[in-house]
């Protein structure tokens, strides 16, 4: 079974990615930190350094190399769906859910945050504004559920994904909920 989070930056997919993860005994893959182990470095040093192309051509391979093997939960990065061939590995490979959230519930959660390079703006909201107006038609493209994160707890994200899954035939009706925690 193969199951992949899409979604912007801050909806919650390594977070929701790991624990549904633990809930249906897989493996949890974050394809940012799998990036992370082949260049050495951290995504924003290597950003700065080499410029976004390269990022995404690297993005693409390990998307590639995770669909030829694909079993698990993978967590993508924000832009992944930003290329098709990403989207065409991703839908024909994995069962994917896109994790959706408003611009401005991203900015609640993201504006502290110094760790992610395209929020590295004067105006991180209208950021958010902009991915979210550009990537949001390729999520929905790309993805066979979508799923509002809003306000709802991590566990109860989890919840709610293990339903459609149940509903889609991908897991076992009858999976134990998850007590919230958070």
């Amino acid at each position: 079974m193969a199951i992949a989070l899409v979604g912007l930056p801050g909806a919650g997919k390594s977070a929701v990615g790991r624990r549904l993860g633990a809930r249906l005994d897989l493996p949890f893959v974050d394809t940012d930190h799998v990036i992370e182990q082949r260049i050495g470095c951290s995504i924003r040093d290597y950003f700065e350094r080499e410029g976004e192309i390269a990022f995404r051509d690297l993005e693409q391979a390990v998307i590639a190399d995770l669909a030829a093997q694909p079993h698990g939960v993978l967590a993508t990065g924000g832009g992944a769906v930003l290329r098709e061939a990403n989207r065409r590995q991703l839908r024909d490979h994995f069962h994917v859910i896109y994790l959706r959230s408003s611009p401005e519930d991203l900015f609640r959660r993201l504006r502290h945050d110094v760790k992610r390079p395209l929020l590295q703006v004067a105006d991180p909201l209208g950021r958010l504004r902009e991915l979210h107006d550009a990537r949001d038609p390729l999520y929905r493209e790309t993805a066979h559920e979508v799923v509002d994160t809003g306000r709802p707890s991590i566990a109860m994200l989890v919840n709610i994904i293990v339903m459609q899954l149940e509903l889609a035939g991908i897991v076992a009706a009858g999976t134990p909920p998850e007590e919230p925690s958070d």
